[in-house]
């Protein structure tokens, strides 16, 4: 399975609400993750830019979206950022298939012309 992070800010009511009755906001993640066949790794609160974060598996992107789909139209959140991850071992093969392919590609600077 993909893995992704999720990255969230929550709006000032809903900041309210968890300091008025404070809850396992971990488990309502998991509800709606695993609702799409996904699966929660990690859960964090955050300072900073954003309030939490969790680390969450999905068979597919569509599924991902879906998921996300749902937690953004509840309307909680200002910001609901997802980044894919990809694993150690992920990384060092795209390294090496990187260094194994002739791609031809040139930046856009210092050359008079493209072509």
């Amino acid at each position: 399975m993909t893995h992704y992070l999720i990255q969230w800010t929550y709006k000032d009511p809903q900041v309210k609400a968890l300091v008025d009755t404070p809850h396992d906001r971990a488990a309502e993640l998991d509800k709606a993750v695993a609702a799409f066949g996904g699966r929660l790794d990690d859960f964090y609160y955050s300072i900073g830019e954003f309030d939490g974060m969790a680390v969450v598996e999905f068979p597919d992107t569509e599924s991902c979206e879906a998921c996300l789909m749902v937690l953004a139209s509840e309307g909680a959140n200002t910001r609901l950022k997802t980044t894919l991850l990809i694993t150690r071992d992920e990384g060092e093969r795209a390294m090496v298939r990187a260094g194994s392919v002739m791609s031809g590609y040139r930046p856009p600077v210092g050359y008079a012309s493209y072509g």
